[in-house]
């Protein structure tokens, strides 16, 4: 069969919802919406590891940006990003198209054009969480995983356009 030379590169909880934190997958495992019309086009994909749970495991809580944000946790993300990298960088060398890269608005790391910020320190406190929430704020700036993803995109001189979705 001819492959097609066309690609995707996804957030992985689009592929794999259950990676998320506990009360954020919106869906069962795949996000069909996002996923299928790739598919049915005989699109490939490159699934982005989660650097979520990759560093703090799947009994974490939501966290912000400014939480994520440290240099060893950055160092933690460009140490997984390198097999995907080279697979990206093989692909665009062998002369295959990669469409874009899918991100989720508003997450913490794979926020594209959108993060989530805040944090008041210390444990949460249920008597007041409402206020701890409501602390929270989404800004016009990508989580720390992509940004350091298009810096290391940057750093290997491959240019690819940035998509977010609602997830």
């Amino acid at each position: 069969m001819k492959r097609s030379k066309n690609l995707v590169v996804l957030s992985h909880c689009l592929l794999n919802s259950n990676a998320k934190v506990e009360p954020y997958a919106s869906h069962a495992g795949v996000n069909h919406d996002v996923v299928f019309p790739y598919m049915t086009k005989g699109y490939g994909i490159i699934q982005l590891p989660c650097p979520e749970t990759c560093y703090l495991g799947l009994n974490r809580w939501g966290m912000t940006k400014n939480q994520y944000d440290h240099p060893s946790y950055r160092s933690h993300c460009q140490q997984i990003l390198q097999p995907s990298l080279n697979q990206i960088e093989a692909f665009v060398k062998a002369g295959y198209k990669i469409t874009g890269v899918i991100g989720i608005k508003g997450s913490p790391n794979c926020g594209v054009l959108h993060t989530c910020q805040g944090f008041q320190g210390g444990e949460i406190d249920h008597s007041r969480i409402d206020s701890q929430i409501e602390q929270l704020t989404i800004v016009k700036e990508p989580g720390v995983f992509m940004e350091v993803f298009q810096q290391e995109l940057e750093l290997r001189k491959l240019k690819l356009r940035f998509l977010e979705i609602e997830d």
